[in-house]
């Protein structure tokens, strides 16, 4: 059977006989692991299209346990992405971040159309690339349903004295939840040794106003936004914190460029 779709590499890994493995993202069948032979200079443009940060149309060979790329063409290469380090590492965190929350075989046209914007983005985009990231993230998050609650506490539903930010719960937590899950964490230390991380922050800046701006704008209308480097560092790792709770997403090999560079 023939599969023909739109996609983004993801990654490629050279393997043994001139073959490479292809993690693609379809927009018509979803994420796809499979081999090709397309190499060569009379495939040049081809192989162009099997590079990571490139939007193609893939022409698929499927058997029943076989996937081949036959044919490959790019729609639009993202190539100045590589000139940049850090636009570098900030696409990889996008596409590794990705490649974890999909599902084999599970069509996410949406989520593809947002990575196709955030990579258009960021090629052009002059600096704050956290900015894009965190905006990518908080857009994830909504289309998979897993938002952030920022209406009411998390934890009673009050819609008062909303001034911190629990992981577990999901979402903004009142003072009184906060004193609850704070007695909460003394008796358990009373009958065990263990100390469980509390993934409840209280941020010195709006927090729900931010990730409700992110989460209504496209990606495009946030050309001329910057978040300040301490919101922007807060936010990161409080994203890096929710993915891992909440979507199991944990030790991505990207984020570790972003751990040494702060």
């Amino acid at each position: 059977m023939n599969l023909n779709s739109e996609g983004i590499v993801l990654r490629q890994t050279k393997t043994t006989g001139g073959r490479t493995m292809v993690l693609l993202f379809t927009k018509d069948y979803g994420k796809l692991s499979t081999g090709t032979s397309i190499t060569g200079r009379k495939k040049a443009r081809s192989s162009l299209a099997l590079h990571p940060f490139t939007y193609g149309n893939y022409q698929i060979f499927e058997s029943r346990n076989y996937r081949n790329i036959d044919r490959a063409d790019v729609i639009r290469s993202f190539y100045k992405i590589g000139e940049d380090l850090d636009k570098y590492m900030y696409a990889s965190c996008a596409l590794e971040l990705t490649e974890k929350i999909l599902p084999e075989n599970l069509p996410q046209p949406v989520v593809f159309d947002l990575l196709i914007e955030f990579l258009g983005e960021l090629q052009d985009r002059k600096k704050k690339y956290d900015t894009l990231l965190i905006a990518y993230e908080v857009k994830l998050l909504k289309i998979l349903g897993v938002s952030p609650v920022l209406n009411r506490c998390a934890g009673c539903g009050k819609k008062e004295e909303l001034e911190y930010f629990s992981v577990p719960a999901g979402g903004m937590y009142c003072a009184s939840c906060v004193r609850s899950e704070e007695q909460d964490e003394i008796n358990r230390q009373k009958t065990s040794d263990k100390r469980q991380e509390c993934l409840i922050y209280r941020p010195d800046f709006d927090i729900m106003k931010v990730i409700r701006y992110l989460e209504k704008n496209p990606l495009t209308s946030l050309k001329k936004l910057a978040l300040n480097q301490n919101a922007a560092e807060f936010l990161m790792d409080l994203l890096k914190k929710y993915f891992s709770y909440h979507l199991d997403v944990t030790d991505l090999k990207s984020e570790r460029f972003f751990d040494n560079n702060r």
